[in-house]
């Protein structure tokens, strides 16, 4: 049984209500197109479309006798129409209104995932043009590496947001199609023109070909793409996460008025938001493993999938969807504290511009070799010793015989080392700044005092 989800949205979307009425609008549509070929009485047609209803409950008492869902459906839906009623689900086979159904639903699905998508990018985009020049320390390893700017890490985001949408859209695409092909896909029952007509009433292309059911690799790749986007937000999640330790103290996610950390140390304010997010993108991956798996059925079908299907897919949707909410929120939100993140990057004494000493070295005839003892013994020294790298490069003979003190200092320019910034921005964001975003000053040289 799906799950009574009873939230705003995509949880209605999932809903045993909204599922019966897709399979209503499937055979209500066929019956259309039966009649206008003339194999359904056009009277019938339109009584049916007049009178047929349902209740969940009745269906749900049904089922308890027949043990079929579509024959509890049909049976309920007769009750409401009469003799008519006998050109109800006339030529077809459960899969035909399910799985045709069910692409309605997930199409439906998908245009709200989408939409989320957008305010999370949308959100993503605002801040990133708000950080866009504030400096950090790059880290790879989890050690430091070299300088960048919050901005930059924000536009990296919506840069993958982006190909999410991308992989969602081709998974939509890939999923809005119907079936009325009978039980083993040859139209021993219905011709091939009335499927076309019923999908075109639809809004859906008819698959080209299908056993007893619509193939289940179009789902595994609709449910990898989703998890895939889970994936996404887990890596912003984390991030966050990591930033906001004590230690680092760099990113901080909303914490409420009235917001308690935990039951015994009132001065916590932990990740919560980010951390449900990451839990749930593992849930994500698991279900694409289940879809994926429902791709191989016994023959032209079994029900093997039906059941899988019946967790996986409303789980997955409705996980991604309060994912994408909470995230936005945590997004437009969280608090940035730029001091800190100059703090950071000068806890280093100034190591994080060795690349760049390295390179000024080689440009004056330096070994590749040679320079890189130079600058690692020296920072080596800074890391041990507490001292200012700078200061000991300009100390080095070796160093200072080849590299005077002028341009030394240049090596240390933050400004010089970010000066691509707004390049990566117009590559990334090709419709320029938000109207409100201001463009922020020239980045200072840091400071490479310890």
């Amino acid at each position: 049984m799906i799950p009574r989800y009873t939230g705003p949205r995509m949880g209605r979307l999932w809903s045993d209500q909204h599922r019966y009425d897709t399979w209503l609008q499937v055979e209500l549509a066929a019956a259309d197109a039966m009649a206008q070929e003339g194999i359904v009485p056009a009277d019938a047609a339109r009584e049916l479309r007049a009178r047929a209803a349902f209740s969940v409950e009745r269906i749900d008492a049904i089922e308890q006798t027949t043990q079929h869902d579509v024959i509890a459906f049909t049976t309920a839906v007769a009750e409401h129409v009469g003799p008519s009623a006998r050109w109800l689900h006339f030529g077809l086979t459960s899969s035909d209104v399910i799985d045709t159904a069910q692409a309605l639903q997930l199409r439906e699905a998908c245009d709200l995932i989408l939409g989320e998508l957008d305010e999370l990018a949308a959100a993503v985009r605002d801040r990133a043009f708000e950080q866009r020049h504030t400096p950090m320390i790059g880290r790879t390893h989890g050690v430091h590496a070299e300088p960048m700017t919050f901005g930059l890490k924000l536009a990296l985001w919506y840069a993958e947001l982006g190909r999410d949408r991308e992989r969602i859209g081709q998974a939509r695409r890939g999923i809005a199609v119907g079936k009325l092909s009978g039980a083993v896909g040859t139209f021993a029952h219905l011709p091939p023109s009335i499927e076309r007509d019923v999908c075109a009433r639809l809004g859906l292309e008819p698959a080209a070909v299908s056993s007893q059911v619509i193939q289940r690799d179009r789902h595994a790749a609709l449910v990898a793409a989703l998890a895939i986007t889970g994936s996404s937000l887990e890596k912003f999640a984390l991030e966050i996460r990591g930033l906001q330790k004590t230690e680092i103290g760099e990113v901080e996610e909303p914490f409420a008025k009235g917001q308690k950390g935990s039951s015994a140390m009132p001065h916590k304010r932990n990740p919560i938001g980010c951390e449900q997010v990451v839990g749930l993108a593992r849930l994500l991956r698991g279900n694409a493993v289940a879809a994926m798996e429902n791709n191989a059925l016994w023959h032209e079908r079994d029900i093997s999938h039906s059941s899988v299907e019946r967790v996986i897919l409303p789980d997955t949707f409705i996980a991604l969807d309060h994912m994408l909410r909470r995230m936005t929120r945590i997004v437009r939100g969280m608090a940035v504290y730029p001091e800190r993140m100059r703090e950071n990057l000068e806890r280093s004494r100034g190591v994080v511009f060795s690349g760049t000493v390295l390179l000024e070295l080689a440009r004056r005839g330096v070994s590749r070799e040679q320079a890189y003892e130079w600058v690692q013994r020296n920072a080596t020294r800074a890391f041990r010793e507490g001292a200012d790298f700078k200061a000991l490069l300009i100390a080095d003979a070796d160093v200072s015989a080849v590299l005077p003190a002028a341009d030394l200092e240049r090596a240390f320019d933050l400004g010089e080392q970010l000066r691509h910034v707004d390049h990566i921005f117009d590559r990334v964001f090709q419709q320029g700044a938000p109207v409100d975003a201001g463009r922020a000053p020239r980045l200072d040289p840091v400071a490479s005092g310890g």
